[in-house]
């Protein structure tokens, strides 16, 4: 599954909801009648009993009502979602689309997340530093979340200056991190 957003807080009374964004074509992933998968366990809901008696359970997907941008951020309705309680218990809701529904990307210097997880990460001289564990995708620049050799994990900034190529064919990154990244 290709995470392209969690579930914030509501917003109003009727169900909808704000969305962290986490893709580049939101309009696409969000617009109305998408289906998304949410992310099994993601979090706990925040209120288990949003009606009398009745327990809530995070459905495994939910359809896009209707979507729209406000004050930067990306409010959605989902259908069936129309109390601000139940929008409540999806708060924290990992969002997603099955990976072989994605075409491609158009630029080559850019990749899906599930396209570099599992490649393995080597220097230019083609020493190993590990495996590709998961992207962290920070505020300043997405961030490859390595697991190295002897277990630990480290991060580095997918940036040109570090990673130098990224070979999908050949299942592999190159990167020349600065001394002391790894160390960090």
């Amino acid at each position: 599954m290709l995470i392209v957003g969690r579930i914030g807080k509501p917003h109003g009374l009727r169900g909808e909801v704000t969305v962290e964004v986490r893709t580049d074509e939101p309009e696409d992933r969000f617009a109305p009648g998408s289906v998304l998968s949410t992310e099994p366990g993601a979090r706990p809901p925040a209120n288990p009993a949003p009606g009398p008696g009745v327990p809530f359970q995070v459905p495994s997907e939910l359809t896009v009502e209707s979507a729209r941008w406000h004050q930067g951020r990306m409010l959605v309705v989902f259908e069936g979602i129309v109390e601000r309680d139940v929008a409540e218990a999806l708060r924290g809701t990992l969002l997603g689309v099955d990976s072989a529904d994605i075409s491609p990307p158009e630029d080559p210097d850019e990749f899906h997340d599930h396209d570099l997880v599992g490649l393995a990460v080597v220097t230019p001289a083609g020493e190993r530093l590990g495996e590709v564990a998961a992207i962290d995708h920070a505020p300043a620049s997405d961030l490859l979340v390595l697991r190295r050799p002897e277990g630990r994990t480290a991060l580095i900034p997918f940036v040109k200056a570090i990673v130098v190529e990224v070979d999908l064919a050949g299942g592999r990154v190159v990167a020349d991190p600065p001394a002391g990244l790894l160390d960090l």
